[in-house]
């Protein structure tokens, strides 16, 4: 009989979340390691442990010689390397470079091997035959990419829509999805065009407004969004003037603040999740930690979202991060609501140990059903390897232990690996493997 770990070692797992840069993007770089390593994730811990963000800037100048820009890194790599983001780095380059140690002796080392591997196939080598992942949920953040289907389900933010200031912003928009908007009603109009143009190729929505502002909307009228909206298009708003990149002078209406938008901002979600409950599409929420440096973790507390759960019943709500630190709250929202779903991405990135207990915990609370088991949330293929390895490993872990103390039997932890690290996420997402 094969074992647990053996088992979920083997086993095919579904991604929910990626910001990944596409293969063909990937492959048309410099391949630098340390451009690459540290685009997300393990510089954050670099800074908090020291590193100045000038030296940053300057250790991914690729015009300096690459040895030169590792000394800059190397006393900060030290000082912060015990921390579970360097793991998935440690994980990745001895799996898929054979190199066990990064320092002043193997970085060059590490440099060829990236560009020798670094051509068309490698994302299939990577995700497919190394990580052995079905399919990932695509996050492209700024709008929809176009993406590798051989890999990549996109889902869509639609933030354009909510997050206007200014006359400049609403301008932009009009000119991105080529209709003109003058009212609230027309830039409802341009939502609703938006979604139907896009039907066919999203297979969700995605909020992450937690990194602006906080998570909780307020149901807003459509007089209370309209006041903000004619007040952003008023002839009576302040101009401000400046100087383009390009040298080119111009003026511009000044943003209204963050609070005075918050009533068109509350209105256009509800217009999305609106738009989520007519077309049966789940919505991703970010909650908890923020990835960078100077984040204000409280904006992203996922009971800010209960009003959202409550209204909008037949929305599944795939809510990220397992909110960490806001586990035991996400637990108990999951628990008591049918469309709420615990989703751990990116958290055995951010701590396996932290990981573990969540699984843990929520295995006790939650239906097994309602627990997405991994996501690797990188931009780069090597994070998502050594994400998927971590997980895998604190899956098997967990069940193990309630194995052991016979709160399962083998074969139920074997179903519940595979919920967790598969079934779950298609049938959340409707996608047929």
């Amino acid at each position: 009989m094969t074992g647990l770990y053996e088992f979920i070692e083997d086993l095919w797992i579904a991604d929910s979340h990626e910001h990944t840069v596409q293969e063909v993007e990937r492959v048309s770089s410099e391949a630098d390691p340390l451009q690459i390593l540290l685009s997300q994730y393990a510089s954050s811990d670099l800074i908090s442990s020291g590193l100045t963000l000038e030296d940053y800037v300057r250790a991914l100048n690729l015009n300096i010689p690459l040895k030169e820009r590792w000394r800059i890194i190397e006393p900060f790599w030290a000082k912060a390397k015990n921390t579970t983001y360097f793991e998935v780095i440690k994980v990745a380059l001895n799996d898929l470079y054979g190199i066990s140690e990064l320092d002043e002796n193997s970085i060059e080392m590490l440099s060829d091997k990236m560009k020798s591997l670094n051509k068309v196939g490698f994302y299939r080598f990577v995700l497919k035959d190394k990580a052995k992942i079905r399919v990932s949920i695509y996050d492209g953040i700024a709008d929809l990419v176009d993406v590798d289907r051989e890999f990549f389900a996109p889902v869509v933010r639609l933030e354009d829509f909510i997050l206007i200031r200014s006359r400049e912003d609403v301008r932009r928009l009009s000119e991105s999805i080529k209709i003109p908007i003058h009212s609230l009603k027309g830039l409802e109009s341009a939502l609703e065009s938006k979604v139907q143009s896009i039907l066919n190729k999203i297979v969700g929505f995605k909020i992450a407004l937690a990194y602006r502002r906080d998570i909780h909307f307020e149901k807003t009228t459509f007089n209370e969004a309209e006041k903000v909206f004619n007040k952003i298009l008023g002839s009576e708003r302040t101009f401000i003037r400046y100087t383009s990149s390009e040298g080119i002078r111009l003026t511009v209406s000044d943003e209204v603040s963050v609070e005075e938008a918050r009533p068109l901002q509350n209105y256009m979600v509800h217009r999305i999740l609106e738009m989520a409950s007519k077309y049966r599409l789940p919505v991703q929420v970010h909650t908890g930690l923020h990835e960078g440096n100077l984040n204000l973790v409280s904006n992203s507390n996922p009971l800010n979202l209960a009003n959202l759960f409550m209204e909008y019943y037949d929305v599944k709500f795939d809510v990220f991060h397992g909110a960490y630190p806001y586990v035991r709250e996400l637990a108990v929202l999951a628990k008591n609501f049918p469309n709420v779903y615990v989703d751990l991405c990116w958290l055995h990135a951010v701590s396996s140990s932290s990981a573990r207990y969540a699984l843990n915990e929520l295995l006790d609370m939650v239906p097994a059903n309602k627990i997405i088991g991994f996501g690797g949330d990188y931009k780069h293929v090597e994070g998502v390897y050594g994400h998927s390895k971590l997980a895998r490993r604190n899956v098997a872990e967990v069940l193990q232990e309630k194995v052991d103390r016979g709160r399962f039997s083998l074969e139920e932890a074997k179903g519940i690996a595979k919920m967790l690290l598969y079934d779950n996420l298609l049938e959340v997402f409707k996608l047929d493997f």
